[in-house]
């Protein structure tokens, strides 16, 4: 152990799926005290609830946020899917913000990292809905970050893809010989990245370290997305 979060309070949310086990483990190794609560981030009347539950104050927040991508024509997007990831990855990611990000600003001092995608960084036809979910977390990101700026709080994102976890890419998927070939044409890396990796990038953005960095949507993905 570095204790390289020594004695920060951390919240994970959704901390049973996505990059959430990962980053939880990671960061509990360098000295965080880790708050972690499994499963979505309601909404509405039920955030009072949520947040009371987790307690606090924290000194970082990493809204790890994740519903299953609904692929499909955009001719097909079926209504209650477009809300539901909405609803699961958007509107808990404005609340998180928007409770946390003044608490923090008024003790001068905070971190708020999101674990969003790559997706809408390029594009991927057949997955229109994800991708403007995902899209819409990005541009939060972006412009909360700049209004949190001056008050020494720091919100950023990691935009990943080909990251090994169980919601996108797990490991039954990832070993067939058809996706190892899909990885040689689309990634430049080549392969998919440990999900270890990922939580290291988390870790630098929730870290003293990253201080001059803020509304970046910085992209995980071998090469595949090389731009915001």
């Amino acid at each position: 152990m570095n204790d390289r979060l020594a004695d920060k309070k951390v919240l994970v949310t959704q901390s049973d799926d996505y990059m959430g086990p990962g980053i939880e483990a990671l960061f509990r190794d360098e000295g965080a005290q880790v708050i972690a609560i499994p499963g979505v981030v309601p909404t509405g009347d039920q955030f009072d609830d949520y947040v009371n539950t987790a307690g606090g104050p924290f000194d970082i927040v990493v809204a790890n946020l994740a519903h299953a991508p609904c692929n499909g024509p955009t001719a097909n997007i079926d209504d209650n899917d477009w809300r539901d990831m909405f609803d699961t990855m958007v509107e808990p990611l404005m609340c998180l913000v928007r409770h946390y990000a003044p608490i923090m600003a008024s003790a001068g001092h905070g971190k708020i990292v999101a674990i969003t995608s790559a997706a809408p960084l390029r594009g991927i036809p057949g997955s229109t809905a994800y991708c403007s979910a995902r899209g819409a977390q990005n541009a939060f990101v972006r412009a909360s970050g700049l209004e949190f700026a001056p008050t020494n709080v720091q919100i950023n994102a990691v935009a990943q893809n080909y990251v090994s976890n169980p919601v996108y890419f797990p490991e039954e998927l990832v070993s067939t010989e058809k996706f190892q070939n899909h990885l040689k044409r689309n990634v430049p890396r080549g392969r998919v990245a440990k999900t270890s990796e990922s939580a290291e990038l988390a870790l630098f953005l929730a870290s003293d370290k990253s201080d001059f960095i803020v509304g970046q949507v910085i992209p995980f993905s071998g090469g595949w997305a090389t731009n915001t």
